[in-house]
């Protein structure tokens, strides 16, 4: 039985948040079970900066969340590292 982490909770229950994009300093909002997200004034691919969650680090983190979460959260990591998107 795996019990629930509470870091899962963000990508389970998502909220709303409000980051400034980077290029344009528009509003964007991005939910936090959200990765990457269009900014709706100039149109640029902005992403969270965010530190290391329980997927980067739990052995149970797949299951815990399910595939489509885990691999959608491993592959912006992985464009984040590559300088795809901030």
């Amino acid at each position: 039985m795996i019990i629930e982490c509470p870091g899962s909770k963000i990508f389970k229950q998502p909220q709303p948040d409000n980051i400034a994009c980077p290029y344009c300093h528009d509003d964007v909002e991005i939910w936090t079970d959200e990765f990457e997200v269009k900014c709706p004034g100039c149109k640029r691919t902005v992403s969270r900066n965010d530190s290391k969650s329980c997927l980067d680090w739990c052995k149970e983190a797949r299951r815990c969340v399910g595939d489509k979460v885990y691999d959608d959260y491993m592959r912006s990591k992985k464009n984040r590292r590559v300088g795809d998107v901030l």
